[in-house]
């Protein structure tokens, strides 16, 4: 294969960045600000030899380039770059070290961990000033020249409006990878994602949009592999362009664009969880992988007192800088990628603060955020924030610019310590039902960008809140000491698993009635996969590092008599949202529109049917709580949604607010085999733990 190419690269393109196969050769171009001289390093098929490596002859507004003639795709290369390696400066330059492309499309290889990886010789006095001298190309990723052809045929995006949008959040190995229904070598990967029979499962829930945890390339951690785990959740990207290798069953990233097509054909959306806040690479204490011996001191965000250290406003070492134009456009260029390339519907930026801070900390109209908003092509898709980092000012939850949904935790640990019947909750707890307007109703915003759950990866799943009152993570070999502390969780009487049937029966209620407020609540509602059949972590809170049957959805659940009537459960209560639009209103209410004669468009009530009085909002024993929502049809009546919360241990009879009507009662959470009935009387008794929804018709005052 040496033999077909020249000695010297010819000048080639600074644009686009990557390596870019054209028919006749490949242009290899790579950004560097502070680099001396840059070497495009080629391997033979294998990845194991080095088989030359050849001069990038121009460099172009801080852009090393070059032209290969005869390479194809297939090629597999890395770079070498020569600098300062002068650490207090922000400088770590080293040429022994290969370097992965960070507009790599595909990976070769495995991280294959040792201390020849770091730039520095780890057991040295002068740690990392000191410099290691020792070629780490044996164990580094490399990269692929790679082609893309796809036939998208008549593929279009659902285009599902946010009002309507109801989200599972999902990892795409633990979602399938116990699929007995699927073949073997499939299961875990994208072709498993495409299969019919999940496919059927996603639509038979009533679920629009499927949320994939990072499917990015990351890496392996050293500090995991030496205890014998894994990194599991892929919040460690090393390539922002390239697929997880094990994603892929047949190893081609048109198995990707097979699952989404297959998912839009159904009507299903595709939402990847993206880490653009920090890369593999650690603190400066770390590895020298790609952009730490690219360009260091542009790469990642430094201390200005101490340019040696990286700023860690992520808590994983380090923090890419998007202050940085060229860092920015690499982020940019990755983001419609994954939207013109693969057809992605949205993103959910992981620690979304750190991506909008300045050198002044954090700011709604920082680089990164004018540039999506402004952009034709991602401004079109759904667009969602973690708001939250561990830097300075680092909560931000409300604070991110038109057109960017958020992760409510408030909406979370509010509805979590609801039905636990913590003293004094009706008030926060009524705004999150309403959409949070106190955190959400500016700048022209809507209801839906509150993304609401009751779980996430990040925490209990929903039937480990009602079965633990602690965090169990040993199994992580951190002596329990990682995960979140609280929870708002209780385990009613045992804690883990149980068969005593009082115990499980209110933990089926809670789950029921917990899912049903939810679905119920404005805002954008998000299921954690699993949850619909009870899905357990064996209270693991961070189970980051799982990649066992821990993490693992176990489908066998799902066809246990109480998998089967959640699925039915959760799939009426989805029914019901689509099919009243009151209950996913696109426009915050605030009570002051009258639709009916004592009816106004959002009204609150206690169990007795009495408008709540101001004084008694806060009375830490008062915790029931009555929410009804009205809007006009087309018929010209006024469809009014009541919504009856008992969170006590007893039953209770709740007395319909005024002016009464007939009434239907939709959906009562303690019972979910019911059927809507007629009621007809003006009072209902709602069980311990549950939630009903009644409907009543009302005529229009005009």
């Amino acid at each position: 294969m040496a033999e077909l190419f020249p000695s010297r690269l010819l000048a080639g393109s600074p644009y686009p960045l990557g390596a870019t196969w054209d028919g006749l050769g490949t242009n290899f171009a790579v950004f560097s600000a502070h680099a001396e001289e840059v070497e495009l390093c080629l391997f033979d098929p294998s990845g194991r030899r080095q088989i030359a490596c050849l001069t990038l002859p121009e460099c172009t507004d801080e852009v090393w380039h070059g032209y290969l003639p005869n390479a194809r795709a297939g090629l597999i290369y890395g770079y070498r770059v020569h600098g300062p390696y002068d650490p207090q400066n922000g400088h770590r330059f080293n040429p022994h070290k290969l370097l992965l492309d960070p507009y790599a499309r595909q990976l070769a290889g495995e991280l294959r961990w040792s201390d020849v990886m770091f730039g520095y010789r780890v057991n040295s006095p002068r740690a990392d000033l000191s410099f290691d001298r020792r070629d780490s190309a044996a164990g580094n990723f490399k990269a692929v020249v790679t082609t893309e052809t796809f036939n998208w045929g008549d593929d279009e995006p659902p285009n599902i409006p946010w009002s309507e949008t109801v989200i599972y959040e999902a990892h795409l190995r633990g979602l399938t990878i116990l699929r007995g229904d699927l073949l073997a070598p499939e299961r875990g990967t994208f072709a498993a994602l495409g299969d019919p029979a999940l496919i059927d499962h996603l639509r038979r829930l009533g679920v629009t949009t499927i949320e994939l945890m990072p499917v990015h390339a990351f890496a392996q951690d050293r500090h995991l592999l030496q205890k014998g785990l894994r990194n599991y959740w892929g919040y460690n990207s090393i390539g922002f362009f390239a697929i997880e290798p094990q994603y892929l069953s047949t190893g081609r990233s048109n198995e990707m664009r097979v699952a989404i097509r297959r998912l839009h054909a159904a009507g299903l959306e595709v939402i990847l969880d993206v880490v653009y806040n920090h890369t593999a690479e650690g603190s400066e204490l770390g590895p020298t992988l790609a952009f730490r011996g690219l360009d260091n001191a542009s790469y990642y965000r430094l201390v200005e007192s101490d340019r040696r250290r990286c700023v860690n406003d992520t808590g994983t070492g380090n923090t890419l800088n998007l202050s940085h134009p060229r860092v920015l456009q690499m982020v940019m260029d990755s983001l419609r990628y994954w939207v013109t390339s693969f057809h992605v519907d949205g993103f959910r930026f992981d620690l979304g603060v750190t991506l909008g801070r300045e050198s002044y900390g954090f700011d709604p109209g920082a680089g990164f955020f004018d540039a999506l908003r402004q952009d034709p092509i991602l401004a079109r898709v759904k667009l969602i924030s973690e708001p939250w980092d561990i830097g300075p000012g680092g909560y931000q939850l409300g604070q991110h610019p038109p057109g960017f949904a958020e992760w409510n935790d408030r909406y979370r640990d509010g509805l979590r310590r609801f039905w636990r019947s913590d003293p004094g909750q009706r008030p926060d707890f009524a705004a999150r039902l309403s959409g949070s307007s106190d955190i959400f109703d500016r700048r022209s915003r809507c209801p839906w960008a509150s993304i609401n759950y009751a779980a996430s990866h990040d925490g209990f799943t929903l039937m480990d809140t009602v079965s633990y009152a602690d965090r169990h993570n040993e199994a992580n070999g951190e002596d329990n000491r990682d995960g979140m502390t609280e929870n708002y969780s209780a385990n009613w009487g045992v804690e883990g698993a149980s068969d005593d049937p009082d115990i499980t029966q209110t933990r089926t209620r809670l789950r029921r009635a917990m899912l049903a407020t939810l679905i119920f609540s404005h805002g954008t509602p998000m299921l954690l996969a699993g949850d619909e059949i009870g899905r357990t972590q064996r209270g693991n809170n961070n189970a980051y590092c799982q990649d066992n049957e821990i993490s693992w959805i176990d489908w066998s659940l799902a066809q246990s008599p109480d998998g089967k009537l959640m699925i039915d459960f959760v799939s009426r209560l989805l029914a019901l949202r689509r099919d009243y639009p009151v209950l996913r209103s696109r426009h915050f209410l605030h009570g002051k529109q009258e639709l009916a004669r004592g009816v106004k468009d959002i009204s609150w009530f206690n169990y007795h049917g009495e408008s709540i009085p101001g004084d008694l909002w806060n009375n830490p024993g008062k915790s029931s709580i009555v929410l009804r929502r009205a809007e006009k049809n087309s018929d010209g009546r006024v469809v009014a949604l009541t919504l009856l919360l008992n969170p006590i241990g007893e039953p209770r009879e709740f007395q319909l607010p005024s002016p009464h009507v007939p009434s239907c009662v939709l959906i009562d959470s303690n019972d979910p085999t019911v059927m809507p009935y007629d009621l007809n009387e003006d009072k209902i008794t709602v069980m311990p733990h549950s939630a009903v929804l009644l409907r009543g018709f009302h005529e229009s005052l005009g």
